[in-house]
């Protein structure tokens, strides 16, 4: 019977001491955590947030450094283009590359290059190669339709009188329309070479494939 009560007072002392080891324990790993938080860095709680706003902060840094570079690289791109047209200007006018013809009151200002074939004359006012470049017969041609450029399509309205400039190289000279006149196709008399500086227009007539219509003028001094 003494041995029952001694073991039942056992198994009662050994639960007192097993809840008052684990209360203690709680106790020091609770000291510990407190410790351990409280003598954290400052702000450690709120690294994460820190992190999120220095990511974004370092994202949009790079995105505006990109931006910057890609608006640097058109930036450099436009002005690479605009340097290379002025230069082509410039070595247009050194290698004395200006040549074209103005006619004021039909508003006319067209390029000229060398040959009256239908490719040449499809972007430019051709110059017939037998005839004068300066002094003398100026003779050229130009569509007036149907084509990619018509720059003659308007000189059927031109009367005595009207101006007609003429630019080649570094020089211009200015003429007065004498003759508004439809000729024969076959008639090449007028690119003849003249005393006087003239010009002369030729183009196509409308309907009228055995026609040509032929413009003069004379220099004005």
């Amino acid at each position: 019977m003494i041995n029952k009560k001694e073991k039942e007072s056992d198994k009662i002392n050994s639960l007192r001491y097993s809840t008052c080891y684990i209360n203690i324990v709680s106790l020091i790993i609770t000291i510990i955590i407190s410790f351990f938080i409280n003598n954290l860095p400052t702000n450690f709680l709120s690294h994460k947030a820190v992190f999120k706003a220095e990511f974004s902060a370092n994202s949009n840094k790079a995105e505006n450094s990109n931006n910057l570079e890609n608006s640097e690289n058109l930036y450099n791109f436009e002005n690479q283009q605009k340097t290379e047209q002025i230069n082509s200007n410039l070595n247009s006018i050194q290698n004395n590359e200006i040549w074209y013809l103005e006619i004021p009151n039909i508003n006319l200002k067209a390029n000229i290059k060398e040959g009256t074939e239908k490719e040449t004359m499809n972007k430019f006012i051709g110059h017939f190669e037998t005839s004068k470049k300066w002094a003398g017969n100026v003779c050229l041609a130009a569509h007036n339709r149907g084509y990619e450029n018509n720059y003659f399509s308007e000189v059927k309205q031109l009367k005595k009188g009207d101006k007609i400039i003429y630019y080649y190289q570094n020089n211009s000279r200015e003429y007065s329309v004498e003759k508004n006149d439809i000729i024969l196709a076959t008639d090449f008399s007028c690119l003849e070479n003249t005393e006087d500086n003239t010009i002369t227009l030729i183009t196509c007539v409308e309907n009228e494939p055995n026609y040509r219509r032929c413009v003069k003028a004379i220099e004005i001094k």
